[in-house]
């Protein structure tokens, strides 16, 4: 049997790498490709960050291995990019899923976003997590892709981003997943872009917290497994 094909897109402050134990449980079920978008994971890059960006960044990966066709999975910000390439190039693609992905996009919800990308206070008072970013994207500086994460973050609240217009052009089988304690993303924005997209389900998962390293990555693979395989 052929197996179908699945690239994985991460998050905001992330990398590939934090899905190898989500590879390994799926290996056998899928084809699977992923990459780092500019400027994270090593990946150097002298660019300004933004989701026009990241979906160019997944795109070209497309078009260089010659995939033809692929199921998505995009946690987090992946979720998003994943979204931006329907909404522009979707012949490629079979099926989404997103989870923890940030919708509602504003202003105020940028500023408090923001609050906690403060490298100086992360080094301060989360030194553990400064040393897991400066690990997962050495030879990248951590600092500046906080830095830049923010500056994209301003540009989404002050409108640059997925119009409800060009979520309703997306056909596209779409599982939109939020985790039940999720603190960064809520069930109601979740609900009201898979109200929006033609095609779309909506699963809130009990027990999920926003952070990939909490999410319990035995159930995150049945999930992609059912959605991609299952009619």
């Amino acid at each position: 049997m052929n197996k179908k094909n699945l690239l994985l897109l991460h998050g905001a402050l992330g990398c590939k790498k934090q899905f190898e134990s989500l590879k390994e449980l799926l290996a056998n079920e899928f084809n699977i490709y992923d990459l780092n978008f500019e400027g994270h994971g090593g990946r150097l890059s002298d660019k300004e960050f933004s989701i026009d960006l990241f979906a160019k960044n997944t795109l070209e990966y497309i078009q260089e291995i010659g995939l033809e066709r692929t199921n998505i999975f995009g946690y987090s910000m992946g979720g998003y990019v994943a979204l931006k390439l329907a909404s522009e190039n979707s012949d490629f693609i079979e099926r989404i899923i997103t989870l923890g992905t940030k919708f509602n996009w504003n202003k105020e919800v940028a500023e408090k976003e923001i609050r906690m990308l403060d490298p100086i206070k992360v080094e301060e008072k989360v030194p553990s997590f400064a040393k897991q970013l400066e690990n997962l994207h050495y030879p990248c500086d951590w600092k500046e892709i906080m830095n830049k994460t923010s500056r994209m973050m301003i540009d989404l609240g002050n409108g640059n981003k997925l119009s409800d217009d060009n979520l309703k052009q997306i056909s596209i089988p779409t599982l939109i997943g939020v985790g039940e304690l999720d603190n960064m993303v809520t069930v109601e924005e979740s609900k009201n872009v898979s109200d929006l997209l033609q095609n779309a389900k909506l699963r809130i998962l009990e027990g999920f917290k926003h952070p990939l390293e909490l999410i319990p990555m035995d159930k995150l693979a049945k999930l992609i497994l059912d959605f991609t395989t299952k009619d």
